[in-house]
């Protein structure tokens, strides 16, 4: 199998969010999948598994090191950088992706990458802020009260925990024993995004700056360091509370500065007639390429 090495979200090499992206040249199933993500140890490994489909999509499977997932976002846009690039020759500047969530179609422009995601689902909401901040080992008192902590899907859930300083969000570390407990009693929901917003003063209030965070349930690796589904769903998040003042918002996210993998993720969403559109960009770097199994 061919296979090649992206980071994404990245400003420049060796940052953003690692993925490997393997090109099968034979029937593989599901448990070689899984191994062969094992042994990259990314937060996400794919595949892709079909040529040009009759919607002119390509079927791709995602898989973490600790299991398949219907959607995620990095790998998303860094496996359509390389259908971009080596399999349609950039005669296309834009890209279908068949997942399990269905169809995610990526345009490239300017050197940029952007999803356009699911619509959002709102689910559980944490009424016990305390039971909270001890799964983020911080103060129930870093936690906005005005906001809820919800849990929200645009194909894969997160639980959304809105912080109030950047100082709060620097010092969160996960407490895997609540948390199991969190989801055993509670939900269903692999991903921790918490966030703090400190607005540019120079700009207009949905224009600011927003610094991420999220933490992961899953063997291979506690941190994310660019994660594009939560950030989608923190837009989703942002519209349906209005929490940035405006029904068309446009920002940065910044993730990955803790695991000294700075990430940035261009946000761009609206919510007009109950109908949500969330965009989510970023730029890709090709690493390194090769031939597995030789």
């Amino acid at each position: 199998m061919k296979f090649y090495i992206v980071d994404v979200f990245a400003e420049q090499k060796y940052q953003g969010n690692q993925l490997a992206v393997l090109i099968p040249d034979r029937d593989i199933d599901a448990k070689e999948m899984q191994q062969i993500a094992r042994e990259t140890n990314f937060s996400e490994t794919t595949f892709i598994t079909s040529d040009r489909q009759k919607n002119g999509g390509y079927n791709v499977r995602i898989f973490t090191p600790g299991d398949e997932v219907p959607f995620a976002g990095h790998p998303t846009l860094g496996t359509a950088y390389i259908i971009y690039k080596n399999i349609e020759q950039e005669k296309n500047n834009k890209i279908i992706l068949n997942l399990g969530v269905g169809e995610i179609p990526v345009t490239i422009k300017d050197g940029i990458l952007t999803m356009e995601q699911k619509q959002p689902e709102f689910g559980l909401i944490a009424e016990d802020l305390k039971e909270i901040a001890s799964i983020l080992k911080i103060n129930e008192g870093d936690i906005i009260e005005n906001y809820p902590v919800q849990v929200v899907s645009t194909g894969l859930p997160a639980l959304i925990i809105p912080l109030k300083t950047y100082d709060a969000l620097k010092r969160c570390a996960v407490n895997h024993d609540l948390y199991h407990q969190f989801l055993d009693k509670k939900c269903k929901c692999n991903l921790l995004a918490f966030f703090a917003e400190k607005p540019d003063n120079k700009t207009a209030p949905t224009s600011g700056n927003v610094r991420v965070r999220v933490f992961v349930d899953d063997p291979g690796f506690v941190e994310d360091p660019a994660t594009g589904s939560a950030n989608g769903n923190l837009a989703g998040y942002f519209l349906k509370y209005n929490y940035l003042g405006s029904s068309k918002i446009s920002y940065n996210a910044h993730q990955g500065v803790e695991m000294n993998r700075p990430s940035l993720l261009q946000i761009n969403a609206e919510l007009q007639n109950g109908i949500y559109t969330i965009k989510v960009g970023g730029k890709v770097f090709p690493i390194a390429d090769g031939n597995w199994g030789r």
